[in-house]
């Protein structure tokens, strides 16, 4: 198993498929989960001639079950440190959720500024802000958040059951089947994580504004969401990025969930290629 560790003595899973000298795709997971739930999109990609590089957030998957550091700026430090470990250029970034923060602040505060970055992808993401404030009105109240808090310290096990077989994957919509396989892969990888690094994670996909992040990053960025997205709700999230984004292409998909990239794989990762190959 691969790991790095941090400057500050984090070890941070990470797999790393494919020929060194492929062109790099570096995947940036969602909240509570992990590297696995690239999956298929690591295979389609290294199929089509890429090396895909995909690692476990702190606190969460195999990474290091620490007690503190659990906001942005940790995680964009310790997705620095997978890179600089592995001396990746020219990188294609790709985050969903959650990932989507935290890749826009790699590329805006590391991967930019050193160079490394050729484009940046986030999918149902949560920039530029989620949380409603003064300058804000828009997002969601934080009593939103203050329930994932409750029910996450409450029975996390069954609270990991209730978010996928509801609304992260639209199974709670008239007519749409739950797929049982995709709940248990996400209460699995949800699972092994450490409660603290989600709860204290909750604040961090929240509460951070990307605002600035947004507007430094000047590189190809492909903003990317389903209008029925009941998780990152899209009337404040993708419109806006693409917006401050210098460089930025919009693709909404009617009907799709938060959870596209599993539920409609088949459709978003051709897009993907396309953009990535443009």
């Amino acid at each position: 198993m691969d790991y790095v560790t941090t400057n500050d003595g984090v070890e941070i899973f990470y797999k790393d498929w494919g020929p060194k000298s492929a062109p790099p795709i570096m995947f940036h997971h969602g909240w509570p989960l992990s590297a696995d739930d690239w999956d298929t999109q690591m295979l389609f990609f290294l199929a089509h001639g890429y090396r895909v590089i995909a690692h476990d957030r702190r606190g969460h998957g195999r990474s290091s079950q620490v007690s503190d550091g659990h906001d942005m700026n940790h995680y964009a430090a310790d997705a620095a440190a997978v890179v600089e470990h592995l001396d990746l250029r020219n990188i294609v970034h790709i985050g969903h959720s959650t990932g989507g923060g935290e890749a826009a602040h790699y590329v805006a505060r590391h991967g930019q500024p050193q160079g490394r970055t050729a484009k940046l992808v986030i999918v149902g993401a949560v920039p530029p802000v989620m949380v409603k404030s003064e300058k804000n009105p828009g997002g969601l109240p934080i009593e939103v958040f203050d329930e994932l808090r409750k029910m996450l310290a409450g029975n996390r096990s069954q609270f990991y059951v209730d978010f996928p077989t509801g609304p992260f994957y639209s199974f709670n919509r008239p007519g749409k089947m739950p797929i049982l396989s995709v709940i248990q892969n996400w209460w699995r990888q949800g699972m092994m994580g450490s409660a603290k690094a989600h709860y204290d994670g909750i604040k961090a996909f929240s509460e951070t504004d990307f605002t600035e992040d947004l507007k430094i990053i000047s590189v190809p960025s492909y903003v990317v969401h389903g209008d029925d997205d009941q998780i990152v709700p899209i009337a404040d999230s993708a419109p806006l990025s693409a917006k401050l984004l210098k460089n930025s292409t919009l693709k909404i998909y009617p009907g799709f969930p938060h959870g596209m990239l599993t539920t409609h794989a088949d459709v978003v990762n051709p897009d993907l290629l396309a953009f990535i190959k443009g």
